[in-house]
């Protein structure tokens, strides 16, 4: 076990390190980094100090090594439009962003895992195959376009929802929540609903599919065999093994979340990461645009290694090997 952590994160650290690297190429090469902190009346003289300040003329591993050494400390320098350090400004806006992926993760699973169960276990029933044709939604629209017709439909329609903000926010330390105001529940309800449906719709077919393959196998008919009720043979039996690969892409697709909600915050304004990363890219803000880049990465590298760890957890082949070794 030891060893097989010691290896991951390892691995973590290469994948970390690359990641690094990209956005110190970002920070350092793409445009003059100069020409957007000074203005046109700036002199040759003042162009070069601050260069040697920034100690843009030392060599490229030094400047790397700095590069690492300040992003372990949270420093990515101060954001070119707003003039601000960037760790603040992520600090204000990374609890909108991931309250809105913690609740489009809940309903994904709480809706993809027992659908897909469901589609799996009557899969010649009528409601099946509804369902499975209403998933398809999910995967065949747009992002933007699920979040405009909800916008269309509980907004304008009815006024039920609000269809921009994050609604009214309680502060606790420098943690900022909604989940704790009846407006802030209702204006993540749509934002949540709109990123949550690729990941539900992928969640369920997975789940359908792996649970049909398991049916199928051996084990599950000598199970049978034996004279064990059908709950017992679907939910103790084939459910479990059902999970193994599910739980591998869960985690990816909640890293998924974390990345691709740019477009949900730009439809519905929400204040959150992804808004700022776009606000950023149209004002070619660097400084913002390396830190979502270290941000995103790691956490995805996170929630890889936290799967990798649950998935030799739940998976006896993994363990077994070493186990077998240790016996003999």
């Amino acid at each position: 076990m030891l060893g097989y952590i010691v290896g991951r994160l390892a691995q973590a650290a290469v994948v970390m390190l690359a990641v690094a690297l990209v956005a110190f190429l970002l920070f350092n090469y793409v445009g003059d980094p100069i020409n957007n902190m000074v203005g046109q009346e700036a002199t040759t003289t003042d162009r070069a100090d601050l260069r040697e300040q920034l100690g843009l003329n030392d060599p490229a591993i030094v400047q790397f090594g700095r590069f690492l050494f300040n992003a372990a400390e949270g420093n990515f320098g101060l954001s070119y439009r707003l003039k601000r350090p960037v760790a603040v400004l992520i600090q204000e806006r990374l609890p909108a962003t991931l309250e809105l992926v913690f609740l489009s993760a809940l309903i994904a699973m709480a809706l993809g895992l027992p659908l897909g169960v469901y589609t799996a276990l009557r899969r010649d029933g009528w409601l099946s195959r509804v369902i499975l044709t209403s998933s398809l939604v999910g995967v065949s629209l747009p992002t933007f376009v699920i979040g405009i017709g909800l916008i269309y439909l509980f907004s304008v329609q009815f006024d039920l929802l609000p269809s921009f903000g994050r609604g009214e926010v309680v502060r606790l330390g420098w943690w900022s929540t909604g989940f704790l105001t009846a407006s802030g529940w209702a204006a993540i309800v749509m934002p949540a609903i709109t990123l949550s449906l690729y990941q539900m719709t992928l969640i369920l077919r997975l789940v359908r599919t792996e649970m049909l393959e398991v049916l199928r196998t051996d084990y599950v008919r000598f199970a049978r065999a034996r004279g064990l009720s059908n709950r017992a043979v679907h939910f103790r039996h084939a459910l479990k093994n059902t999970m193994m690969p599910v739980v591998t892409i869960i985690g990816l697709q909640i890293g998924s979340l974390i990345a691709f909600s740019i477009v949900t915050e730009t439809v519905f304004q929400w204040p959150g990461m992804g808004l700022l990363f776009i606000q950023a890219v149209s004002f070619a803000d660097i400084p913002v645009m390396a830190a979502y880049l270290v941000m995103v990465g790691f956490m995805f590298v996170a929630l890889n290694l936290v799967v990798d760890l649950v998935y030799f957890m739940i998976d006896p082949r993994l363990s077994g090997p070493r186990r077998a070794g240790k016996a003999a």
